[in-house]
C-alpha cells in the first residue's frame, strides 16, 4: 500500500524522498525491519494472550529429556510469523504484482490448514488434529492453484532468445559476434525451469514426453502439475516434521529464506541473470520484499522460540512456512534446487519414511518390528543419543548454511 501511495506522491506531488519506494533494496530493508518489530514487540503480547486463553501444547511422552517442562507452552505461535510476513508485504510490496499475490494466497492457504489442525488439537482436545487426508487435500489444492496460475497467467513469463520474434516489438535484438546471426530476446510463456549440473542449467518439462515421441501442451502441463503438487506437499510436510525441537524449523527456514531472496533478486535482475547465465524472470524482483518479510518473521519468532521456547509455532506456522518455501521456489523456477536447499527438511522427512517402512517390513517378515534410528524424526534420534537440544539445533543450522551455499554455487556448475 505504501508503495502505491509514495509512487503517486512522487509522480504528482514531487515530495522529496518519495522516490525511494521505487527501489527494491529499500523496500526489502523496510520489510525486514517492520517484520522484526511486529514479531518481537507484538509477538510478546500475542504470547500473553495465548497464555491467558490457555492455548497450551500437549506434549506426548516420548521419554526425551526436558520434554515435561514444555507441557502447557503456548502454541499456535505461527500466527505471529504470518502477521510478520503479511503486514510488511502489504505495506511495501507492489500489490498488483502476480507473484506477490500468489505468495499472499499461499501464506493464507497453508496457514489456514495449519490453524484448523491446531484448533482441533487445542480447543477440541483431539490430539490427532486434522486428519492427514484433509491436510493432503489442502496441500494438493495449493499446488493446483500455483501450477494453473503459473502455466496460464499471461504475466508470468521468462525472457528467452528466439530465432524470429512472435511480437512486433521484441525486447532486444542480439547479434552473435562470431557469425553475425540475429536472435531476438522476448518475454514468452515457457515450461522451462532451472536445474543444476545440466547444460545451461535449464530443463524443459515438455522434454519429458518428447523422449517417447509425444509433444503436447496438455501433457507438459500434467507433468508440471504433478511436480508442483509433489513439491508443495513434500516441503510443507518436511517443515512440519522438522518443527520438533526449539528453534530448529525457524532457524533453518530463515537460512532458506535468505537464499531464496538472493535467488529471486538475481533472477529478477536482467544484469545479474545475464552475468550468471540464468533465466531472467521479469517482475519477479518484487518477491525479494516478501522474502525479506519472511526472514524477518522467522528471526523475530526465534526471539521467543529459541531454547527454552516461550511459544511453539504449531502447524499454523510450520505448514505455512513449508508452503511459502515451496511456492517461492516454484515461482522463481528454482524448484528443482529444493532437495539441496531444503536438505534438512528432506533428511527429517526421509528419516520418518525409512523408520516407518523398515518397522512395518521387519514386523511382517520377522514378527517383530525393528528400527533404523533410535527415534524419528532425525533430531529425536540425536536427542536419544544424549545431545542437548541447543547443540542439535546449532549443528542442523550449520548444515543448513552449507546447503544454502551449495545451492547458490550450483548456478555456476554446468
Amino acid at each position: 500500500m505504501l508503495y502505491h501511495l509514495f509512487t503517486w506522491l512522487n509522480e504528482y506531488m514531487h515530495i522529496p524522498g518519495a522516490g525511494l519506494f521505487q527501489y527494491i533494496s529499500f523496500r526489502t530493508s523496510m520489510a525486514v525491519i517492520s517484520s522484526l518489530v511486529i514479531t518481537t514487540v507484538f509477538g510478546g503480547r500475542l504470547i500473553q494472550v495465548l497464555q491467558n486463553k490457555q492455548v497450551g501444547e500437549t506434549i506426548r511422552d516420548l521419554g526425551l529429556e526436558g520434554e515435561k517442562k514444555k507441557q502447557g507452552t503456548p502454541t499456535m505461535g505461527g500466527l505471529i510469523i504470518i502477521a510478520g510476513i503479511l503486514i510488511p508485504t502489504l505495506l511495501f510490496a507492489k500489490l498488483t504484482n502476480i507473484y506477490v499475490i500468489i505468495m499472499i494466497v499461499s501464506t493464507l492457504w497453508m496457514g489456514a490448514v495449519g490453524f484448523l489442525d491446531d484448533y482441533i488439537k487445542v480447543f477440541r482436545h483431539n490430539k490427532e488434529g486434522l486428519a492427514g487426508r484433509f491436510k493432503v487435500i489442502g496441500q494438493t489444492g495449493l499446488g493446483i492453484f500455483i501450477a494453473c496460475t503459473m502455466y496460464f497467467h499471461p504475466e508470468i513469463v521468462v525472457r528467452q532468445n528466439v530465432a524470429s520474434p512472435t511480437s512486433t516489438k521484441p525486447v532486444e535484438v542480439v547479434i552473435n559476434q562470431g557469425t553475425g546471426e540475429k536472435t531476438y530476446a522476448e518475454n514468452v510463456k515457457s515450461s522451462k525451469t532451472n536445474i543444476p549440473f545440466y547444460k545451461n542449467n535449464e530443463f524443459d518439462y515438455a522434454k519429458v514426453f518428447k523422449v517417447f515421441g509425444l509433444n503436447s501442451n496438455v501433457l507438459t502441463f500434467i507433468v508440471f502439475l504433478v511436480v508442483v503438487v509433489f513439491i508443495v506437499t513434500a516441503v510443507s510436510n518436511g517443515a512440519n516434521i522438522t518443527d520438533g525441537i526449539d528453534g530448529l524449523a525457524t532457524g533453518t527456514s530463515a537460512i532458506i529464506g535468505v537464499t531464496l531472496a538472493i535467488l529471486a533478486y538475481v533472477s529478477g535482475n536482467v544484469i545479474f541473470s545475464d552475468y550468471l547465465n540464468i533465466m531472467y524472470i521479469p517482475n519477479s524482483g518484487e518477491l525479494v520484499i516478501f522474502a525479506g518479510a519472511f526472514v524477518g518473521a522467522c528471526v523475530g519468532f526465534l526471539w521467543y522460540n529459541t531454547y527454552p521456547a516461550q511459544v511453539f509455532m504449531g502447524d499454523t506456522g510450520s505448514l505455512a512456512i513449508g508452503g511459502i518455501i515451496a511456492a517461492f521456489a516454484i515461482l522463481i523456477r528454482k524448484e528443482l534446487l529444493i532437495p539441496i536447499l531444503c536438505g534438512v527438511f528432506l533428511l527429517e522427512l526421509v528419516s520418518v519414511i525409512l523408520q516407518v517402512s523398515y518397522f512395518k517390513y521387519t514386523k511382517k517378515k520377522y514378527g517383530e518390528g525393528r528400527r533404523i534410528f533410535l527415534m524419528s524424526p532425525l533430531h529425536h534420534h540425536f536427542q536419544k543419543k544424549g545431545y542437548h537440544e541447543a547443540k542439535i539445533v546449532t549443528r542442523f543450522v550449520i548444515v543448513g548454511i552449507i546447503l544454502a551455499i551449495l545451492t547458490i554455487v550450483t548456478l555456476k556448475i554446468r
